[in-house]
Protein backbone atom coordinates (compact mmCIF):
# COMPACT_ATOMS: atom_id res chain seq x y z
CA UNK A 1 0.00 0.00 0.00
CA UNK A 2 3.21 2.05 0.55
CA UNK A 3 4.48 1.42 -2.70
CA UNK A 4 1.17 2.58 -4.26
CA UNK A 5 0.55 6.02 -2.77
CA UNK A 6 3.95 6.97 -3.56
CA UNK A 7 3.09 6.11 -6.94
CA UNK A 8 0.22 8.34 -6.82
CA UNK A 9 1.60 10.65 -4.77
CA UNK A 10 4.71 11.21 -7.43
CA UNK A 11 1.94 10.89 -10.24
CA UNK A 12 0.01 13.61 -8.90
CA UNK A 13 3.34 16.04 -8.78
CA UNK A 14 4.20 14.71 -12.04
CA UNK A 15 1.06 15.60 -13.76
CA UNK A 16 0.44 19.12 -12.25
CA UNK A 17 4.05 19.78 -13.26
CA UNK A 18 3.42 18.80 -16.91
CA UNK A 19 -0.14 20.54 -17.45
CA UNK A 20 1.90 24.25 -18.91
CA UNK A 21 3.17 22.03 -21.51
CA UNK A 22 2.61 21.00 -25.44
CA UNK A 23 0.24 18.11 -26.06
CA UNK A 24 3.06 16.56 -27.78
CA UNK A 25 5.45 17.77 -25.50
CA UNK A 26 3.36 16.11 -22.19
CA UNK A 27 2.67 12.80 -24.39
CA UNK A 28 6.27 12.38 -25.41
CA UNK A 29 7.35 13.10 -20.78
CA UNK A 30 4.71 10.67 -19.91
CA UNK A 31 5.80 8.18 -22.06
CA UNK A 32 9.07 8.46 -20.98
CA UNK A 33 8.41 8.29 -17.21
CA UNK A 34 6.03 4.99 -17.39
CA UNK A 35 7.58 2.20 -19.04
CA UNK A 36 5.00 -0.51 -18.85
CA UNK A 37 5.50 -3.29 -16.70
CA UNK A 38 4.87 -7.01 -17.56
CA UNK A 39 2.23 -9.27 -15.43
CA UNK A 40 2.86 -12.42 -14.54
CA UNK A 41 0.95 -15.43 -14.16
CA UNK A 42 -1.44 -14.45 -11.04
CA UNK A 43 -4.72 -15.61 -9.98
CA UNK A 44 -8.04 -13.76 -9.46
CA UNK A 45 -7.44 -13.00 -5.85
CA UNK A 46 -4.40 -11.04 -6.75
CA UNK A 47 -6.55 -8.39 -8.76
CA UNK A 48 -9.35 -8.20 -6.06
CA UNK A 49 -6.64 -7.91 -3.25
CA UNK A 50 -5.62 -5.02 -5.69
CA UNK A 51 -9.01 -3.62 -6.57
CA UNK A 52 -10.02 -3.77 -2.62
CA UNK A 53 -6.38 -1.87 -1.82
CA UNK A 54 -6.83 0.99 -4.23
CA UNK A 55 -10.43 1.68 -3.42
CA UNK A 56 -10.76 5.61 -2.01
CA UNK A 57 -7.50 6.69 -3.32
CA UNK A 58 -6.53 5.64 -6.69
CA UNK A 59 -9.21 4.30 -10.05
CA UNK A 60 -7.75 2.44 -13.56
CA UNK A 61 -8.67 3.60 -16.52
CA UNK A 62 -10.09 1.18 -18.91
CA UNK A 63 -11.70 1.21 -22.74
CA UNK A 64 -13.71 -1.10 -24.05
CA UNK A 65 -12.90 -2.67 -27.77
CA UNK A 66 -15.84 -3.78 -29.65
CA UNK A 67 -16.75 -5.51 -32.98
CA UNK A 68 -15.26 -6.26 -35.35
CA UNK A 69 -12.71 -8.93 -33.51
CA UNK A 70 -10.12 -8.63 -36.45
CA UNK A 71 -9.03 -5.56 -34.74
CA UNK A 72 -9.49 -5.95 -30.96
CA UNK A 73 -7.10 -3.28 -29.67
CA UNK A 74 -8.51 -0.43 -31.78
CA UNK A 75 -9.49 1.72 -29.41
CA UNK A 76 -7.23 0.97 -26.94
CA UNK A 77 -4.79 2.04 -29.55
CA UNK A 78 -6.41 5.58 -29.83
CA UNK A 79 -6.47 6.50 -26.40
CA UNK A 80 -2.49 5.89 -26.82
CA UNK A 81 -2.53 8.14 -29.57
CA UNK A 82 -4.66 10.84 -27.86
CA UNK A 83 -2.70 10.65 -24.44
CA UNK A 84 0.65 8.52 -24.94
CA UNK A 85 -0.52 6.10 -22.64
CA UNK A 86 -2.37 2.68 -22.60
CA UNK A 87 -5.58 2.42 -20.40
CA UNK A 88 -4.76 0.26 -17.18
CA UNK A 89 -7.67 -2.31 -18.43
CA UNK A 90 -8.22 -3.55 -21.85
CA UNK A 91 -11.61 -4.48 -22.42
CA UNK A 92 -13.48 -7.05 -25.20
CA UNK A 93 -16.06 -8.86 -26.04
CA UNK A 94 -16.80 -12.49 -27.03
CA UNK A 95 -19.09 -11.29 -29.74
CA UNK A 96 -22.46 -12.29 -31.43
CA UNK A 97 -22.31 -12.28 -35.08
CA UNK A 98 -20.74 -15.02 -37.46
CA UNK A 99 -17.48 -13.89 -38.45
CA UNK A 100 -16.65 -12.57 -35.00
CA UNK A 101 -17.52 -15.88 -33.01
CA UNK A 102 -15.54 -17.43 -35.62
CA UNK A 103 -12.41 -15.32 -35.05
CA UNK A 104 -12.74 -15.33 -31.32
CA UNK A 105 -9.18 -16.53 -31.46
CA UNK A 106 -8.23 -12.94 -31.92
CA UNK A 107 -9.60 -11.28 -28.84
CA UNK A 108 -8.50 -14.24 -26.58
CA UNK A 109 -4.60 -13.82 -28.54
CA UNK A 110 -5.13 -9.67 -27.43
CA UNK A 111 -6.61 -10.60 -24.01
CA UNK A 112 -3.29 -12.50 -23.16
CA UNK A 113 -1.01 -9.99 -24.62
CA UNK A 114 -2.58 -6.93 -23.27
CA UNK A 115 -2.32 -8.63 -19.74
CA UNK A 116 1.43 -9.43 -20.63
CA UNK A 117 2.13 -5.96 -21.28
CA UNK A 118 0.32 -4.77 -17.92
CA UNK A 119 -3.28 -3.97 -18.36
CA UNK A 120 -5.92 -5.68 -16.66
CA UNK A 121 -8.45 -7.57 -18.66
CA UNK A 122 -12.34 -7.69 -18.77
CA UNK A 123 -14.50 -9.40 -20.96
CA UNK A 124 -18.31 -8.63 -22.06
CA UNK A 125 -20.18 -11.20 -23.92
CA UNK A 126 -23.10 -9.79 -26.39
CA UNK A 127 -24.67 -13.28 -26.41
CA UNK A 128 -27.33 -15.02 -28.71
CA UNK A 129 -29.93 -16.34 -27.12
CA UNK A 130 -30.77 -19.99 -26.64
CA UNK A 131 -33.66 -20.01 -28.96
CA UNK A 132 -31.19 -19.53 -31.45
CA UNK A 133 -27.74 -20.51 -33.04
CA UNK A 134 -24.50 -19.97 -31.52
CA UNK A 135 -24.14 -16.44 -33.90
CA UNK A 136 -27.33 -13.89 -34.69
CA UNK A 137 -27.59 -10.48 -35.28
CA UNK A 138 -27.85 -7.77 -32.84
CA UNK A 139 -30.93 -6.18 -33.91
CA UNK A 140 -33.13 -8.95 -33.67
CA UNK A 141 -30.62 -11.70 -31.69
CA UNK A 142 -28.88 -9.94 -28.85
CA UNK A 143 -31.42 -6.81 -29.05
CA UNK A 144 -34.80 -8.93 -28.64
CA UNK A 145 -37.31 -10.67 -26.18
CA UNK A 146 -37.64 -14.12 -25.49
CA UNK A 147 -40.87 -14.74 -23.31
CA UNK A 148 -41.66 -15.50 -19.95
CA UNK A 149 -42.35 -19.12 -20.65
CA UNK A 150 -39.03 -19.54 -22.48
CA UNK A 151 -37.31 -17.53 -19.30
CA UNK A 152 -38.64 -19.73 -17.34
CA UNK A 153 -37.47 -23.16 -19.33
CA UNK A 154 -34.22 -21.22 -19.61
CA UNK A 155 -34.17 -21.44 -15.74
CA UNK A 156 -35.50 -25.09 -15.01
CA UNK A 157 -32.70 -27.76 -15.23
CA UNK A 158 -33.61 -30.14 -17.13
CA UNK A 159 -35.63 -28.34 -20.08
CA UNK A 160 -34.31 -28.33 -23.57
CA UNK A 161 -33.77 -24.30 -23.59
CA UNK A 162 -31.84 -24.71 -20.27
CA UNK A 163 -29.64 -27.64 -21.95
CA UNK A 164 -29.42 -24.80 -24.98
CA UNK A 165 -27.95 -22.26 -22.55
CA UNK A 166 -25.47 -24.07 -20.92
CA UNK A 167 -23.70 -25.79 -24.81
CA UNK A 168 -24.15 -22.02 -25.18
CA UNK A 169 -21.94 -21.40 -22.78
CA UNK A 170 -19.71 -24.55 -23.22
CA UNK A 171 -19.02 -22.66 -26.56
CA UNK A 172 -17.03 -20.05 -24.54
CA UNK A 173 -15.23 -22.44 -22.21
CA UNK A 174 -12.13 -23.41 -24.77
CA UNK A 175 -11.50 -19.58 -25.02
CA UNK A 176 -11.76 -18.70 -20.89
CA UNK A 177 -9.66 -21.31 -20.37
CA UNK A 178 -6.82 -20.51 -22.33
CA UNK A 179 -6.62 -17.47 -19.83
CA UNK A 180 -7.09 -19.62 -17.50
CA UNK A 181 -3.72 -21.83 -18.59
CA UNK A 182 -2.21 -18.25 -19.30
CA UNK A 183 -2.65 -17.23 -15.92
CA UNK A 184 -4.83 -14.20 -16.72
CA UNK A 185 -7.49 -13.14 -14.47
CA UNK A 186 -10.53 -11.67 -16.12
CA UNK A 187 -13.27 -9.75 -14.89
CA UNK A 188 -16.14 -11.06 -16.90
CA UNK A 189 -18.74 -9.24 -17.35
CA UNK A 190 -22.00 -11.90 -18.42
CA UNK A 191 -25.56 -10.61 -18.87
CA UNK A 192 -24.80 -7.04 -18.08
CA UNK A 193 -27.43 -4.16 -17.98
CA UNK A 194 -29.93 -7.11 -16.52
CA UNK A 195 -32.40 -4.34 -15.72
CA UNK A 196 -32.76 -3.26 -19.18
CA UNK A 197 -34.71 -4.17 -21.62
CA UNK A 198 -33.12 -3.89 -24.99
CA UNK A 199 -31.58 -7.91 -24.27
CA UNK A 200 -33.21 -11.11 -24.35
CA UNK A 201 -32.06 -11.72 -20.50
CA UNK A 202 -32.79 -8.60 -18.59
CA UNK A 203 -35.84 -6.92 -17.32
CA UNK A 204 -37.23 -9.97 -15.27
CA UNK A 205 -35.94 -9.43 -11.96
CA UNK A 206 -35.14 -12.16 -9.58
CA UNK A 207 -35.39 -14.15 -12.75
CA UNK A 208 -32.42 -12.51 -14.68
CA UNK A 209 -30.45 -12.71 -11.85
CA UNK A 210 -31.40 -16.50 -11.40
CA UNK A 211 -29.73 -16.59 -15.07
CA UNK A 212 -27.09 -15.22 -13.46
CA UNK A 213 -26.72 -17.69 -11.06
CA UNK A 214 -26.84 -20.63 -13.27
CA UNK A 215 -24.41 -19.19 -15.52
CA UNK A 216 -22.14 -18.42 -12.67
CA UNK A 217 -22.03 -22.07 -11.36
CA UNK A 218 -22.36 -23.90 -14.66
CA UNK A 219 -18.87 -21.91 -15.59
CA UNK A 220 -17.04 -22.60 -12.33
CA UNK A 221 -18.18 -26.25 -12.33
CA UNK A 222 -15.70 -25.74 -15.14
CA UNK A 223 -12.82 -25.31 -13.15
CA UNK A 224 -12.41 -21.81 -14.61
CA UNK A 225 -11.37 -20.53 -11.18
CA UNK A 226 -9.82 -17.31 -13.20
CA UNK A 227 -13.12 -15.48 -13.41
CA UNK A 228 -13.75 -12.41 -11.46
CA UNK A 229 -17.69 -12.46 -11.78
CA UNK A 230 -18.57 -8.66 -12.31
CA UNK A 231 -22.87 -7.97 -11.83
CA UNK A 232 -23.65 -5.23 -13.89
CA UNK A 233 -27.02 -2.88 -13.87
CA UNK A 234 -27.52 0.25 -16.00
CA UNK A 235 -27.88 3.55 -14.34
CA UNK A 236 -31.76 3.71 -15.28
CA UNK A 237 -34.36 5.93 -12.82
CA UNK A 238 -36.18 2.80 -12.04
CA UNK A 239 -34.14 1.97 -9.26
CA UNK A 240 -34.49 -0.85 -7.91
CA UNK A 241 -31.34 -2.74 -8.50
CA UNK A 242 -30.80 -4.82 -5.32
CA UNK A 243 -33.79 -6.84 -7.34
CA UNK A 244 -31.53 -7.96 -9.98
CA UNK A 245 -28.81 -9.04 -7.60
CA UNK A 246 -27.92 -12.92 -7.66
CA UNK A 247 -26.47 -12.36 -3.57
CA UNK A 248 -22.80 -11.92 -2.45
CA UNK A 249 -21.41 -15.63 -2.87
CA UNK A 250 -22.22 -15.14 -6.60
CA UNK A 251 -20.52 -11.88 -7.39
CA UNK A 252 -16.81 -10.47 -7.07
CA UNK A 253 -17.53 -7.05 -8.36
CA UNK A 254 -20.47 -4.97 -8.35
CA UNK A 255 -20.59 -2.53 -11.82
CA UNK A 256 -22.32 0.07 -13.23
CA UNK A 257 -22.96 1.54 -17.17
CA UNK A 258 -23.74 5.47 -16.71
CA UNK A 259 -26.17 5.81 -20.07
CA UNK A 260 -28.97 8.09 -18.80
CA UNK A 261 -26.44 10.33 -17.52
CA UNK A 262 -22.95 11.26 -18.15
CA UNK A 263 -22.02 10.02 -14.67
CA UNK A 264 -23.82 8.56 -12.13
CA UNK A 265 -25.58 11.08 -9.24
CA UNK A 266 -24.76 10.67 -5.54
CA UNK A 267 -27.98 8.49 -5.50
CA UNK A 268 -26.60 6.03 -8.06
CA UNK A 269 -22.93 5.78 -6.34
CA UNK A 270 -24.93 4.93 -2.78
CA UNK A 271 -27.27 2.72 -4.36
CA UNK A 272 -24.20 0.57 -5.81
CA UNK A 273 -22.08 0.58 -2.63
CA UNK A 274 -25.29 -0.35 -0.45
CA UNK A 275 -25.09 -3.47 -2.51
CA UNK A 276 -21.78 -4.06 -3.06
CA UNK A 277 -20.95 -3.52 0.89
CA UNK A 278 -17.25 -4.73 1.05
CA UNK A 279 -16.87 -5.75 -2.58
CA UNK A 280 -15.25 -3.41 -5.14
CA UNK A 281 -17.21 -1.23 -7.47
CA UNK A 282 -16.81 -0.54 -11.20
CA UNK A 283 -17.95 2.08 -14.13
CA UNK A 284 -18.09 -1.00 -16.33
CA UNK A 285 -19.75 1.44 -19.56
CA UNK A 286 -19.23 4.95 -19.57
CA UNK A 287 -20.06 7.41 -23.07
CA UNK A 288 -17.81 10.33 -21.19
CA UNK A 289 -14.57 10.22 -19.72
CA UNK A 290 -14.95 10.75 -16.10
CA UNK A 291 -13.60 14.43 -15.12
CA UNK A 292 -11.00 14.84 -12.31
CA UNK A 293 -13.57 16.49 -10.14
CA UNK A 294 -16.40 13.45 -10.87
CA UNK A 295 -13.51 11.16 -10.14
CA UNK A 296 -13.01 13.47 -6.55
CA UNK A 297 -16.33 13.30 -5.30
CA UNK A 298 -16.69 9.77 -6.33
CA UNK A 299 -13.60 8.07 -5.07
CA UNK A 300 -14.30 4.59 -4.42
CA UNK A 301 -14.90 3.66 -8.13
CA UNK A 302 -12.31 0.98 -8.91
CA UNK A 303 -12.18 1.15 -12.82
CA UNK A 304 -13.70 2.79 -15.59
CA UNK A 305 -14.18 1.58 -18.92
CA UNK A 306 -15.08 4.07 -21.89
CA UNK A 307 -17.07 2.49 -24.80
CA UNK A 308 -15.10 2.01 -27.93
CA UNK A 309 -16.37 4.69 -30.74
CA UNK A 310 -17.94 7.17 -27.91
CA UNK A 311 -14.39 7.87 -26.79
CA UNK A 312 -14.03 10.21 -29.58
CA UNK A 313 -17.75 10.61 -30.38
CA UNK A 314 -18.23 11.94 -27.26
CA UNK A 315 -15.22 13.65 -25.66
CA UNK A 316 -12.54 15.97 -27.26
CA UNK A 317 -8.54 15.22 -27.26
CA UNK A 318 -8.43 17.48 -24.08
CA UNK A 319 -11.00 15.69 -21.87
CA UNK A 320 -9.44 12.49 -22.88
CA UNK A 321 -6.14 13.45 -21.47
CA UNK A 322 -7.30 15.24 -18.54
CA UNK A 323 -9.25 12.46 -17.42
CA UNK A 324 -6.17 10.33 -18.68
CA UNK A 325 -3.31 12.63 -16.07
CA UNK A 326 -5.40 13.02 -13.38
CA UNK A 327 -3.90 12.45 -9.87
CA UNK A 328 -5.82 9.32 -8.86
CA UNK A 329 -6.35 7.78 -12.37
CA UNK A 330 -4.26 4.29 -13.02
CA UNK A 331 -2.65 4.13 -16.36
CA UNK A 332 -1.03 1.05 -17.76
CA UNK A 333 2.79 0.92 -16.08
CA UNK A 334 0.77 2.14 -12.99
CA UNK A 335 -1.13 -1.13 -11.71
CA UNK A 336 1.12 -3.06 -9.73
CA UNK A 337 -0.42 -6.14 -8.05
CA UNK A 338 0.26 -7.84 -4.87
CA UNK A 339 3.22 -10.94 -5.36
CA UNK A 340 2.13 -14.07 -5.03
CA UNK A 341 -1.11 -15.53 -3.14
CA UNK A 342 -0.67 -14.23 0.49
CA UNK A 343 -4.63 -13.76 0.75
CA UNK A 344 -7.69 -14.61 2.56
CA UNK A 345 -7.78 -17.68 0.14
CA UNK A 346 -5.26 -19.57 2.26
CA UNK A 347 -6.34 -22.96 3.00
CA UNK A 348 -7.79 -24.06 6.23
CA UNK A 349 -7.06 -27.05 7.58
CA UNK A 350 -9.14 -28.98 10.61
CA UNK A 351 -12.58 -29.84 11.70
CA UNK A 352 -15.75 -28.84 10.37
CA UNK A 353 -18.95 -28.68 12.37
CA UNK A 354 -22.36 -28.00 11.73
CA UNK A 355 -25.52 -28.88 13.32
CA UNK A 356 -25.78 -29.98 17.10
CA UNK A 357 -21.60 -29.41 17.28
CA UNK A 358 -21.21 -32.51 15.35
CA UNK A 359 -18.51 -33.20 12.57
CA UNK A 360 -18.75 -33.65 9.39
CA UNK A 361 -16.73 -37.54 9.13
CA UNK A 362 -15.25 -40.30 7.12
CA UNK A 363 -17.23 -43.31 7.97
CA UNK A 364 -14.35 -45.69 9.33
CA UNK A 365 -11.80 -43.28 8.90
CA UNK A 366 -12.07 -44.91 5.28
CA UNK A 367 -9.88 -43.83 2.45
CA UNK A 368 -11.65 -45.54 -0.25
CA UNK A 369 -12.94 -43.56 -3.31
CA UNK A 370 -16.67 -44.23 -2.45
CA UNK A 371 -16.63 -44.02 1.35
CA UNK A 372 -19.52 -42.33 3.06
CA UNK A 373 -19.48 -38.76 4.52
CA UNK A 374 -21.64 -38.45 7.68
CA UNK A 375 -22.21 -36.42 10.48
CA UNK A 376 -20.50 -37.71 14.22
CA UNK A 377 -19.60 -36.97 17.41
CA UNK A 378 -16.33 -34.46 17.42
CA UNK A 379 -12.94 -35.96 18.37
CA UNK A 380 -9.63 -35.99 17.16
CA UNK A 381 -8.61 -38.12 14.31
CA UNK A 382 -8.22 -38.30 10.32
CA UNK A 383 -11.40 -38.51 9.86
CA UNK A 384 -12.94 -35.56 10.85
CA UNK A 385 -9.68 -33.40 9.42
CA UNK A 386 -10.14 -31.68 5.88
CA UNK A 387 -8.50 -28.79 4.30
CA UNK A 388 -11.04 -25.98 2.63
CA UNK A 389 -8.79 -24.96 0.19
CA UNK A 390 -11.02 -21.63 -0.45
CA UNK A 391 -12.93 -20.51 2.84
CA UNK A 392 -13.35 -17.11 1.09
CA UNK A 393 -14.09 -18.52 -2.82
CA UNK A 394 -14.50 -21.68 -4.82
CA UNK A 395 -12.66 -24.90 -4.54
CA UNK A 396 -12.06 -27.95 -3.11
CA UNK A 397 -12.56 -29.71 0.55
CA UNK A 398 -10.16 -32.37 0.71
CA UNK A 399 -9.42 -34.98 3.89
CA UNK A 400 -5.53 -34.87 4.37
CA UNK A 401 -5.74 -38.51 5.75
CA UNK A 402 -6.89 -39.98 2.10
CA UNK A 403 -5.92 -37.07 -0.45
CA UNK A 404 -9.63 -37.72 -1.68
CA UNK A 405 -12.31 -34.82 -2.12
CA UNK A 406 -15.23 -34.11 -0.33
CA UNK A 407 -17.38 -35.23 -3.72
CA UNK A 408 -21.26 -35.49 -4.72
CA UNK A 409 -21.91 -39.29 -5.70
CA UNK A 410 -22.42 -40.01 -9.73
CA UNK A 411 -22.15 -36.15 -9.79
CA UNK A 412 -25.68 -35.83 -8.63
CA UNK A 413 -27.53 -32.61 -8.46
CA UNK A 414 -30.80 -33.58 -7.52
CA UNK A 415 -32.01 -33.20 -3.21
CA UNK A 416 -30.56 -36.00 -1.69
CA UNK A 417 -27.51 -36.88 -3.61
CA UNK A 418 -24.93 -38.48 -1.49
CA UNK A 419 -21.56 -37.11 -0.31
CA UNK A 420 -18.76 -38.96 -0.49
CA UNK A 421 -14.84 -39.05 -0.58
CA UNK A 422 -13.58 -39.49 -4.09
CA UNK A 423 -10.20 -39.22 -5.63
CA UNK A 424 -9.58 -35.78 -6.57
CA UNK A 425 -10.44 -34.80 -10.07
CA UNK A 426 -11.43 -31.44 -10.71
CA UNK A 427 -14.78 -31.99 -11.76
CA UNK A 428 -18.27 -30.01 -10.74
CA UNK A 429 -19.05 -32.69 -8.15
CA UNK A 430 -16.18 -31.91 -5.87
CA UNK A 431 -16.36 -27.73 -6.16
CA UNK A 432 -17.52 -26.05 -3.08
CA UNK A 433 -18.44 -22.32 -2.00
CA UNK A 434 -18.47 -21.06 1.36
CA UNK A 435 -20.20 -18.50 2.66
CA UNK A 436 -19.34 -16.44 5.56
CA UNK A 437 -22.82 -14.77 5.76
CA UNK A 438 -24.79 -17.51 6.37
CA UNK A 439 -21.86 -20.77 6.51
CA UNK A 440 -23.42 -22.38 3.55
CA UNK A 441 -20.91 -24.60 1.42
CA UNK A 442 -22.81 -24.56 -2.15
CA UNK A 443 -22.01 -27.30 -4.93
CA UNK A 444 -21.67 -24.91 -7.82
CA UNK A 445 -22.68 -27.56 -10.59
CA UNK A 446 -25.77 -28.35 -8.90
CA UNK A 447 -26.86 -25.12 -6.86
CA UNK A 448 -27.50 -27.34 -3.93
CA UNK A 449 -26.20 -27.04 -0.45
CA UNK A 450 -23.90 -28.99 1.87
CA UNK A 451 -26.82 -30.66 3.79
CA UNK A 452 -27.64 -32.98 7.32
CA UNK A 453 -30.33 -35.15 6.33
CA UNK A 454 -33.14 -34.85 8.38
CA UNK A 455 -31.84 -31.90 10.51
CA UNK A 456 -29.83 -34.78 12.54
CA UNK A 457 -26.81 -34.43 14.05
CA UNK A 458 -26.83 -37.99 15.49
CA UNK A 459 -24.09 -40.28 14.87
CA UNK A 460 -23.97 -41.53 11.68
CA UNK A 461 -26.30 -39.21 10.21
CA UNK A 462 -25.89 -38.88 6.28
CA UNK A 463 -24.19 -35.87 4.33
CA UNK A 464 -26.07 -35.24 1.22
CA UNK A 465 -26.96 -32.12 -1.22
CA UNK A 466 -30.37 -30.05 -1.13
CA UNK A 467 -31.75 -27.23 -2.03
CA UNK A 468 -30.22 -24.16 0.31
CA UNK A 469 -32.58 -22.84 2.48
CA UNK A 470 -31.33 -21.45 5.25
CA UNK A 471 -31.68 -23.72 7.88
CA UNK A 472 -29.51 -24.79 10.54
CA UNK A 473 -28.55 -28.06 9.07
CA UNK A 474 -27.13 -26.68 5.78
CA UNK A 475 -24.58 -24.11 8.56
CA UNK A 476 -21.05 -25.11 8.63
CA UNK A 477 -17.88 -23.29 10.98
CA UNK A 478 -14.74 -23.88 9.26
CA UNK A 479 -11.35 -24.65 10.51
CA UNK A 480 -9.93 -22.29 12.60
CA UNK A 481 -6.68 -22.42 11.48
Amino acid sequence: MRDQQSSLGRWSTTRRALTALTVGALMATVTAAVPAGAFPASSKQQVLTYLSSITGNGVVSGQHNKEPASTPAKYTDAVKGITGQYPGLWGGDLMFNASDVSNRQSVIDEAKAQWSAGSLVTLTWHVCPPTGGSSCAFEGGVKSRITDTQLDQVITDGTSLNAAWKARLDESVPYLQQLKDAGVPVLFRPLHEMNETWNWWGGYGAKSAELYKITHDYLVAKGLSNLIWVWNVQDNPAGGWSTYYPGSSYVDVVSLDAWYKNYPSTADYQQIQAIAGSKPIALAEMGKVPTPAFLASQPRWSYFMVWSEQLQNENTNAEIQASYFAAPVLNRGEVTLPAGDSTPTTSRTGAITGIGGACVDVQAAGTADGTIVQMYACATGTAQTWTVNAPTGTGTVVNPSSGKCLDVSAGGTADGSRVQIWTCNGTGAQQWTYSSANGTFRNPQSGKCLDAAGESSANGTRVQIWTCNGQTNQSWTLPAV
